[in-house]
């Protein structure tokens, strides 16, 4: 059972999202937040396995409270959920430590599947999203050959595919592998890289130009 905090200001937005989780099998929402510092305390509290975030909230917004959960012991998987697809938001929010990206004109399958994605430790950003990624982050801090000739051929297939925002089942099909297999190519890139997890990095890939420069396409 995947445990789910909504944590977002609009009462109705919350009510929506509810009333379409509670039909998914495998799913359950623990409760509800309507700003940052509720939503801190409601997830140290209820421990939630992910944590659906709003970003412009009153009192705190998720960013920050993005963080703070990031540095929490066990801390949940973070799914932003938001209107805004600005590129200072998107950066802000992954930055901070967001598991994956989500517009608020996703249909109710893509927030399904990416709840469920995030909570089995894939890294989501809608394809729209991606494509801002790529065209802001291309060479910001430039080529980091040293890292990134660490990687085999297919690792790099790998990470960008994970750039794109696939899940590892969505990876081995594109690539003709089995999901055993992806799940040690992932697990190898982690290592060489030097990073604590799939979102960070898929930062790594987008601030380095490493996935802008792949040959991997975004198909919606």
């Amino acid at each position: 059972m995947i445990r789910v905090l909504l944590a977002d200001d609009d009462a109705l937005v919350r009510g929506g999202l509810k009333a379409l989780l509670r039909a998914e099998p495998g799913i359950e929402v623990v409760g509800e937040a309507a700003n940052g510092v509720e939503a801190v305390r409601a997830a140290l509290a209820l421990k939630p396995d992910v944590v659906v975030m709003d970003i412009r909230m009153p009192v705190r917004d998720g960013v920050s409270a993005t963080r703070d959960l990031m540095a929490a012991p066990d801390r949940p998987r973070v799914l932003v959920l938001t209107t805004f697809d600005l590129d200072e938001v998107v950066d802000d929010a992954i930055t901070a430590g967001a598991d994956g990206f989500l517009l608020k004109r996703a249909t109710p399958e893509e927030l399904v599947t990416a709840i469920r994605a995030v909570a089995a430790g894939d890294a989501v950003v809608s394809p729209a999203v991606a494509r801002r990624l790529f065209a802001s982050h291309a060479a910001r801090v430039g080529p980091d050959h040293e890292r990134a000739a660490r990687l085999t051929d297919r690792e790099a297939d790998v990470l960008r595919a994970m750039a794109l925002g696939l899940s590892n089942t969505e990876i081995a099909r594109s690539l003709h592998l089995s999901v055993e297999t992806v799940k040690t190519h992932v697990k190898h890139v982690l290592a060489k890289l030097d990073v604590r997890d799939r979102t960070q990095a898929v930062v790594w890939a987008y601030r380095t130009g490493f996935a802008y420069r792949g040959t991997a396409t975004v198909v919606e």
